[in-house]
């Protein structure tokens, strides 16, 4: 399969830089799967499991969360707000954030932006949890 150079670049730096087959991630439309000679295309990146799939077959996943995605001329780059490999989930630490944001959100009494906050959490928290456990895939 034709193969194409994507850089991956969140907050911390650059996460990816390399030849791929395909990466397919969540945007703010639905998912999206960029393959070589993609046309141009710019799109919000929304909250799921991203599929990097490397030049050897190899499939890398991540908790891929907010950003931006880009694809000009051939060139694809990924803009993620957070960006984590499965392999550096902390599946405990993931899992407790989720607990915390599901007993904040028994509260009748919080606040709508309470509950938005609460509620965007507990998302981040199941993007982790499930992004980890597909690695075992």
């Amino acid at each position: 399969m034709a193969t194409y150079r994507l850089q991956i670049v969140s907050l911390d730096g650059v996460e990816y830089e390399g030849d791929v087959e395909r990466i397919m991630l969540r945007s703010i439309d639905g998912n999206v799967a960029v393959l070589a000679r993609h046309m141009n295309y710019c799109t919000g990146i929304g909250m799921g499991t991203a599929h990097v799939t490397l030049a050897d077959g190899t499939v890398k996943r991540a908790a891929c969360i907010g950003g931006m995605l880009s694809v000009m001329d051939g060139v694809v780059r990924v803009f993620p707000t957070t960006w984590e490999w499965d392999d550096d989930i902390d599946l405990e630490r993931a899992r407790a954030a989720k607990e915390r944001a599901e007993q904040r959100l028994k509260d009748e009494a919080l606040s709508n932006e309470a509950r938005l906050r609460a509620e965007a959490k507990l998302l981040r928290a199941l993007v982790r949890i499930g992004s980890a456990r597909k690695k075992n895939y």
